[in-house]
């Protein structure tokens, strides 16, 4: 593994309202997940007003959720998260698959799909998606007719890693990525058809295309750090990805906005089995309606101290 790279990640997202309202419990997935790639050296939050109330948690996942509480009312309320970090990038990973995972289709040992059980679970079944995550099955036919030659990929690199990194290429290459800061996210099917939609919406497709062909798959929040002149797409604001279980290297981590396979340029700070249990924000608010004025977010990453 190479030599870390030091990242600076300010989060800042602010509510407005037209008059001073009540704010009920907030929940924050700001910080990210300490790992053998990821070290956390600093780690810095400010709310505004400042809540009578601020505890961490562990959630079922391991995230670490802040959660604040508030008394007295404001028209304003601010988030402002500041993380120091070192980021041990893998640039050409190479993941050594168990012998029974190399090709697809694979079964899960037993134990292994046991406790995979709720990351294979679907929860947008669509028949487009099912026949779109086919079309990429080909590919291994076509490898291992030519022994690995005149194919995308090379003899040894065929098979399952092959299938998903054609399909991380084919939504980067072929889907129009849009920029939406509204909550939610887009059936599969939905941006399927479209061809378009936010990182949320591509890493939500990806997951229940490989889910629909046996695999298991999670939701992953967090941070992109982009290049000074790079064509990467999802900065500026939080960012979404996949995992995918594979037996003999893990969870590994896969963004198909920026056809990214590995850890390269993303912070990881939540994972979920779906992407409504891994919100960076949520809580509530009283007071009439007319008065929420919107949410500004702000996401800035840079490189050294």
């Amino acid at each position: 593994m190479n030599e870390p790279q030091r990242f600076t990640v300010r989060h800042v997202s602010v509510y407005r309202y037209s008059e001073p309202v009540r704010f009920g419990e907030h929940r924050m997935m700001f910080r990210p997940r300490a790992s053998h790639d990821l070290r956390l050296v600093t780690n810095k939050l400010v709310i505004t007003p400042e809540p009578s109330r601020l505890h961490w948690l562990h959630d079922v996942f391991d995230n670490s959720v802040a959660v604040a509480s508030f008394a007295g009312k404001a028209s304003e309320l601010r988030f402002d998260s500041e993380v120091t970090l070192e980021h041990f990038e893998a640039p050409m990973p190479d993941y050594a698959l168990e012998p029974y995972a190399v090709n697809w289709p694979f079964a899960y040992t037993n134990e292994e799909a046991s406790d995979l059980v709720n990351a294979r679970s679907r929860q947008y079944p669509d028949s487009d998606v099912d026949e779109w995550a086919r079309r990429f099955v080909p590919i291994l036919g076509s490898a291992a007719k030519n022994g690995g030659k005149g194919g995308k990929s090379s003899a040894g690199s065929g098979g399952t890693m092959a299938l998903l990194r054609a399909m991380t290429l084919e939504i980067k290459s072929t889907f129009f990525y849009v920029r939406r800061t509204e909550k939610g996210v887009n059936r599969p099917g939905d941006t399927l058809r479209s061809r378009s939609g936010s990182c949320r919406d591509f890493a939500v497709l990806m997951m229940d295309a490989v889910r629909s062909l046996g695999l298991a798959a999670r939701f992953v929040s967090g941070y992109l750090f982009v290049p000074e002149h790079d064509a990467t797409q999802g900065g500026g604001a939080t960012h979404a990805w996949l995992q995918i279980y594979l037996p003999g290297a893990g969870w590994v981590d896969f963004d198909p906005t920026n056809s990214i396979v590995g850890n390269r340029h993303l912070i990881r700070v939540a994972v979920a089995w779906n992407a409504y249990q891994a919100l960076p924000l949520w809580g509530t608010w009283h007071g009439a309606p007319h008065s929420f004025r919107g949410l500004q977010v702000d996401v800035s990453v840079t490189e050294g101290e």
